[in-house]
This record gives structure tokens, sequence and C-alpha cells, in this order.
């Protein structure tokens, strides 16, 4: 990192700087509570709670089945608490890494003043929550992001955050970590990355299966970012519960590509319907039903290793 940070390569999780050797097997795009349903007229009850028994059950269950790592994308405006994220690593023995930014239009926190304040300002703001902290908590965060798009085109407000993200990106070293939904607007995201000179190579498209076209999958990865199938398990849409064949075919075509290096696989973990004890898949479910389903495709055990421990380790190292 620039500003003052450590150069030595590291993770920064929420109890602190780690080896990245410490890093196993990661879950890149998650959360552990949020709430999007609060905003005005919206009314369909969407939220992860607080629930801290419940909660750290979950994620105890993703740990017995060999899990390392967590990475929370809870941004301010639907709940991020660094606190609360320090007492679920703790509780789990997880390691944790907070994303930083602001999430999508429709959700910027009014206090944020996104577009109020020039973009280099808000870049300072990322810039010292990865350097000193949140506010007077101290804990940085390790990742920007998820920074996002509410529909398949970029709004003004959220090309500013985009812009800002790119531009804290470059002064800290860090990976920024998107939402692009039901459409290709992740390279929109990625041409205003590219534009101000951001790292490609440390950005992240997500939600790539809830846009299943291979065709868009391969143009992430040709262009050196990583494509980040993170609704497995989920199961709000058809799509989501009939459509993941269609996910398992096109990793099978980047990975014959040569673009192992450019896949991550998570679950989103964001409404309590998604948890274990409310019928859900919990956080196990790459464990218990998509790893294995990866292997009967022909994916080899180094591929897994390669998509679930080396790249997230690579993308959250710094310095």
């Amino acid at each position: 990192m620039t500003d003052g940070s450590a150069t030595v390569p590291g993770v920064q999780t929420v109890l602190g700087r780690i080896d990245p050797g410490q890093l196993g097997w990661t879950l890149p795009h998650e959360h552990t509570a949020i709430a999007l349903w609060h905003i005005a007229n919206r009314w369909d009850y969407w939220e992860l709670r607080r629930d801290e028994p419940v909660i750290v059950e979950e994620l105890g269950a993703f740990a017995a089945a060999g899990g390392s790592a967590v990475v929370d994308l809870t941004l301010p405006g639907v709940g991020r608490d660094p606190a609360w994220l320090a007492r679920v690593s703790r509780a789990t023995g997880l390691h944790v890494v907070m994303g930083s930014g602001w999430y999508r239009d429709a959700y910027y926190p009014a206090e944020a003043l996104i577009d109020r304040r020039s973009v280099d300002d808000l870049a300072d703001e990322i810039v010292r929550e990865a350097t000193v902290g949140v506010g007077e908590s101290g804990i940085r965060a390790g990742i920007i992001g998820e920074i996002g798009t509410d529909k398949p085109w970029l709004s003004a407000r959220e090309e500013r955050v985009h812009r800002a993200a790119a531009r804290a990106a470059r002064r800290t070293g860090l990976a920024i970590t998107t939402h692009a939904v039901q459409s290709p607007v992740g390279l929109d995201q990625l041409s205003v990355f590219e534009e101000e000179g951001a790292d490609v190579t440390r950005i992240v498209i997500g939600h790539a299966d809830s846009h299943p076209d291979p065709a868009y999958h391969k143009a992430i990865a040709e262009r050196g970012a990583s494509v980040e199938f993170d609704f497995l398990g989920m199961s709000f849409t058809p799509l989501e519960r009939h459509g993941e064949g269609r996910i398992v075919e096109s990793i099978c075509e980047l990975l014959a590509q040569g673009y192992a290096e450019r896949i991550l696989l998570s679950q989103d973990v964001c409404h309590d319907s998604q948890l274990t004890r409310y019928g859900g898949n919990g956080y196990t479910y790459l464990a218990e039903t998509f790893l294995p389903r990866l292997r009967a495709a022909g994916v080899s055990d180094d591929e897994i290793h390669t998509i679930t421990i080396d790249n997230p380790r690579r993308l959250l190292t710094v310095g």
C-alpha cells in the first residue's frame, strides 16, 4: 500500500493484517448482515438480520467444511458495522475482510453526499478506511466494494463512485469488486475503471451468473478481470433454481480457454431465507453441492484449489 501503510505483502482483515499464507478457502462475496428493504417504496423485506447466535452457527458450518475466510461486502447505507464483523470473526475463527465504498444508486446514504463531493474527495474517504480505519473503530477495509449499478447502465452518481473506487484502488493497491446484474453492464464498469488507470487484473465483476452468457463471461476474462459466479445456491428466481447447469458449462469453457486464474465462486448470502436455519443453503452450498458438481463435470482438484484459494488470496493480498 501507499499512504503510509506497510509494504510487506499482507491481507487486511477486521482483526488486523495477516500473512497471505494464512488465507485458505475463501468466500469472496458474502454478507453477515444487511438490510435492503428500508429505502422508500421498497416493501419486500429483503434483509439478513444481525442475529449473532444464528450467524455464528451458520458461518461455523462453513469453517467446519474447511472454510478459512469470508469477504463481507456490506457497505454504508445497508448496514456495515466494523465492530459486528470483528465479533463474528472472533466467534467463528474465520478471517473476515471488510469492504469499502458505496453500494449502488438507490442505496447511497444521504449523508455520503455522493453528488456534492468531488470524485477525489470520495476516493480520499475510501483510502482513509483502508489505511486508518472506519470512523473511530481503527478497523480497516481490505477490499473496495461491492461497487454496483442498479440497472443495465451506470447512473451519473454511480459513475462518480466507480471513478472514486478506481482512484482509491490505484493509491492503496486494494482490489475492486462489483455488483453487476442481469446484463453485460460489468463491461461498462470495466471501461470506467480502465479510463481511471486501475489495474484490471485486480477487478472482480460480480454476479456474472445472473447474466448466463458465456460470451459475456469470456469478455470479462479476456480484458484481464475476474469473473465471479456468486449467486450459487440462490433460489429466488427460476433462473437461480434451474439455471446452474449453464453456469457449470460456462466455468468449464473458461477453464478450457485457460482462464482458471480469472474465476471466483461465492454464494452472496443476503437474506434470512438463505440460512439453513430457515430452509436455505447457508454458507456451505459450495462445499456440499456445487464443488461436487464441478468435479463431476471434469474440473480437477488443482483447478478448484486455484479458484477457491489461490485466486481470492492473490486479489486480497496488498503490498
